[in-house]
């Protein structure tokens, strides 16, 4: 399996009780940082079908799940990936595509994360290190509450 030059990132979302929003994160084993299910595309794959893959394998949540896709995009370094010797020296930099599924399901998280919470947007964004993360989740909120008014 060859993979993808490009990166997905995928927030689950979910009402709580009293209506309000809330997003999954997941702290990852590798690093110990908190972020949605992040992954790479494999071989023909598109983003979306990566994402939907992605969130199947790392947090059990059904490919048929309602999935939102953001227009945010980030570029990352690829030098931070192994197979970027298989890319070509020119290239330097891949994009991760964000997108957000909804989350009914319980998670069922995979060997690449050692927990796993549900959040408030405001948690949310403190407990995330990278810039692009932040926009992509501030780009869901804004469409779910949209859907919502």
């Amino acid at each position: 399996m060859a993979r993808a030059k490009f990166q997905v990132l995928v927030f689950p979302y979910r009402r709580s009780t009293n209506g309000a929003l809330e997003f999954c994160l997941f702290k990852r084993v590798d690093n110990q940082l908190w972020q949605g299910v992040a992954g790479g595309g494999e071989d023909d794959e598109t983003p979306l079908e990566a994402a939907r893959r992605e969130t199947a394998e790392e947090a059990g949540i059904s490919a048929s799940a309602t999935l939102i896709t953001l227009d945010s995009v980030e570029s990352i370094p690829a030098e931070i990936f192994s197979a970027k010797a298989s890319w070509g020296e020119d290239v330097f930099v891949i994009p991760q595509y964000s997108f957000g599924i909804q989350a009914d399901e319980l998670i069922a998280i995979s060997h690449e994360h050692t927990e796993f919470g549900w959040f408030s947007y405001d948690q949310a964004i403190s407990l995330m290190r990278y810039d692009g993360d932040k926009t992509a989740l501030w780009e869901l909120r804004q469409r779910l509450e949209k859907r919502s008014a």
